[in-house]
């Protein structure tokens, strides 16, 4: 088994000279695949990078949508997804169509999408978000009603922090929604000398019952910062990798056991490297959707 890794990843490293290629993996991607990545992070600071990189060739280490944004920001390169099946759950229950009618329910409103979601239902928004800037942006706009796109769990995080008047649509991420309060308080019998961190996609009574709530980035840089020696990390698996490697004098437990994202874990170094050799799936957007999903994505960036 070594053996075949090390080939595999002598392979890559190959394949990406020949191609001039980056490989890019989101923080709840399996150890061996960030391991061998060239950065790990979130989906939209990955797609940052994609942006900024002098590679021809994005091997994006992820879900579709992630790879889409990729797409949108960096139209001149190529853009591999070495899964094509690695959707999102969560981006799959809004379409451009359906939030095209709710947008006529609700004309005065701005539309806020998360950036889980994809190219399509971003090109129908005023302006995505993260969950690291979801409540900087929300407050930062004119409007005083918002429709808050897909996630419902996001959007009760806002709707708490901010005057303005939130209308949720009604979905979520089916690893964070899991999660119920009752979890918290058995991961606190268990390890009673512990914070809990969790993700702001999860339930409301799960992001009340914790310490701390932050987004992957945020849970990394407490993780970093904090005196705290144990944490119980309340967000996908995968997280758990990267905090133990920067951080192997601390002690990590998973907040649940269900916190495992299938379309997450389909990817590995395999496909990674049959991705690059075939220079397949290629994902694109076309250009009048990578047009208006772009603006949504720059007014983003613009807030400060």
């Amino acid at each position: 088994m070594q053996e075949q890794k090390r080939q595999l990843l002598e392979r890559l490293h190959e394949l990406k000279k020949q191609r001039n290629a980056i490989i890019l993996a989101h923080n709840y991607q399996i150890g061996e695949v960030q391991d061998a990545a060239d950065y790990v992070g979130d989906s939209f600071g990955l797609s940052r990078v994609a942006a900024d990189t002098d590679a021809d060739v994005i091997v994006f280490c992820g879900v579709h949508f992630m790879a889409e944004g990729a797409a949108i920001l960096a139209p001149e390169k190529t853009v591999l997804l070495p899964e094509i099946l690695a959707g999102c759950p969560m981006a799959e229950m809004i379409t451009a169509e359906a939030l095209r009618e709710k947008k006529k329910e609700h004309p005065g409103a701005t539309v806020v999408a998360y950036v889980n979601t994809s190219a399509a239902v971003k090109a129908e928004s005023d302006i995505c978000v993260t969950s690291s800037n979801a409540v900087a942006v929300v407050n930062s706009l004119a409007a005083a009603e918002i429709l808050f796109v897909p996630d419902m769990n996001l959007g009760s995080f806002v709707a708490d922090r901010t005057d303005k008047k939130v209308i949720l649509w009604e979905g979520y991420c089916i690893t964070h929604h899991r999660v119920r309060a009752a979890d918290v308080a058995q991961a606190r019998e268990k390890h009673p000398d512990a914070v809990v961190v969790v993700h702001p996609e999860c339930r409301p009574e799960v992001v009340k019952a914790a310490d701390y709530a932050f987004s992957t980035g945020g849970i990394l840089d407490f993780a970093r910062n904090s005196r705290e020696n144990k944490l119980i990390i309340g967000t996908e698996m995968g997280l758990i990798h990267r905090l133990q490697k920067e951080n192997p004098e601390k002690e990590f437990y998973l907040l649940h056991q269900g916190l495992v994202c299938p379309n997450m874990k389909y990817t590995n170094l395999e496909k990674v490297v049959t991705a690059l050799e075939k220079m397949q799936p290629v994902i694109t957007v076309s250009t009048s959707v990578r047009e208006r999903a772009r603006h949504a994505l720059e007014r983003m960036l613009a807030v400060r």
